[in-house]
């Protein structure tokens, strides 16, 4: 009976001791869950560059096309495609014999002329004392002073002729009216070409300094007017600086190059203005038809930054998570005046020395509580650049 008595008193002992785990569980299960430990980015300043890309296309200097002025036989092409010419230097010749002979026909016609003013200025000097004695009518000496002046009229059209003629001799050669390359040659020695024929000769490019034009849409134009000082575009233009290109292969040129003209109006079916910066070419490494992008720099001397893993974006607008002194967090929009690959500067919305939610944003939600865990805004600018 004793041992009996013994063994309630031990099961009653382990049911009050269960019972009270159970209770404790319940009570823990109940409970909220531990404030999440998040890292937190205190927004700094910083001078910044960013760039805006525009696609181009290049053109040369001057690209001239090269045609024949006078009709004829191609007899002699003296350059090759691609090669580099100076001014003056000779490009083509046409077949000249025609053209001699005409030239020989009009100063054979000029040494007419010639004679036939000479013959009517003798019958004026015969004429004028006969009429002064009044042996003969005054009426010969004004006929004969007629055909003088005919005469000289004629030696007038005759020595035009010889003119015209002696320049379409000349225009038989065909020399490069500027400095440049050579372009593709359609045409080959003994090609019948004409004045009016629709493709040129060549295309000579004078590539000394290469023209990228781009466009800019009317939001980018009212940007670019507000954000360099100077009364008038061309002062503005002036305080700009310098541009680069990025080629093809997605380099950047070497050489920088600067915004000369815009444009005079809008393009109404695109809405966009047109551009040019000009770059210096003197080793033709870039030429007419090459593409690429300029890229124009944005200078802040004094932005606010912050990481682009902070931000969030809801219905177009760009969000944050601002933490507060009670460490719960509040969306915030934000605006942004320019991007690198990895931050966005800041212009509205947040002031030096606000803390945000860096990364883990995503089950977050207005008055949510968290356990900030401060990150090094040097070290990650370290990490990553701007």
């Amino acid at each position: 009976m004793k041992i009996f008595g013994k063994t309630r008193i031990i099961v009653l002992i382990a049911s009050i001791i269960l019972l009270q785990n159970c209770t404790k569980a319940a009570e823990g299960s109940n409970a909220a869950p531990p404030a999440p430990e998040l890292p937190v980015y205190t927004v700094i300043t910083s001078p910044a560059t960013v760039y805006q890309e525009f696609p181009t296309a290049l053109e040369g200097k001057n690209n001239v096309e090269i045609r024949s002025q006078v009709d004829g036989y191609l007899d002699k092409i003296y350059v090759e495609e691609g090669a580099y010419v100076r001014a003056g230097q000779p490009l083509f010749k046409i077949d000249s014999r025609s053209y001699g002979e005409q030239m020989n026909m009009a100063s054979a016609n000029l040494q007419v002329a010639n004679a036939n003013i000479q013959k009517a200025k003798v019958e004026v000097d015969r004429l004028e004392p006969l009429v002064a004695a009044k042996v003969v009518s005054d009426v010969q000496l004004r006929t004969a002073k007629a055909n003088y002046a005919a005469a000289v009229a004629a030696a007038s059209q005759a020595k035009a002729s010889v003119g015209s003629a002696k320049i379409n001799v000349g225009f038989t050669t065909i020399t490069a009216p500027v400095s440049g390359y050579i372009g593709r040659i359609p045409y080959k020695k003994g090609s019948l070409i004409s004045r009016t024929d629709p493709s040129p000769l060549t295309l000579l490019s004078d590539i000394s300094e290469i023209y990228a034009y781009f466009s800019l849409s009317e939001l980018d134009f009212i940007a670019f007017q507000n954000k360099y000082p100077g009364a008038t575009l061309n002062e503005k233009l002036k305080n700009m600086p310098m541009v680069d290109l990025v080629i093809a292969d997605n380099s950047t040129y070497p050489e920088k190059g600067k915004m000369s003209i815009v444009d005079g109006q809008f393009d109404k079916t695109t809405g966009a203005i047109s551009v040019r910066a000009v770059f210096p070419n003197a080793n033709g490494v870039l030429r007419t038809g090459n593409t690429g992008r300029v890229r124009m720099p944005q200078l802040f001397d004094k932005t606010l930054v912050i990481p682009q893993e902070a931000t969030f974006e809801i219905q177009d607008k760009t969000y944050v998570y601002v933490v507060g002194k009670d460490k719960k967090v509040t969306g915030k929009p934000v605006k942004i005046s320019g991007k690198t690959d990895s931050y966005y500067f800041i212009s509205e919305g947040l002031a030096v020395g606000d803390k945000i939610v860096f990364t883990g944003i995503g089950a977050l939600k207005d008055g949510v509580a968290i356990q900030p865990k401060a990150i090094s805004s040097d070290s990650l600018l370290k990490a990553k650049p701007l």
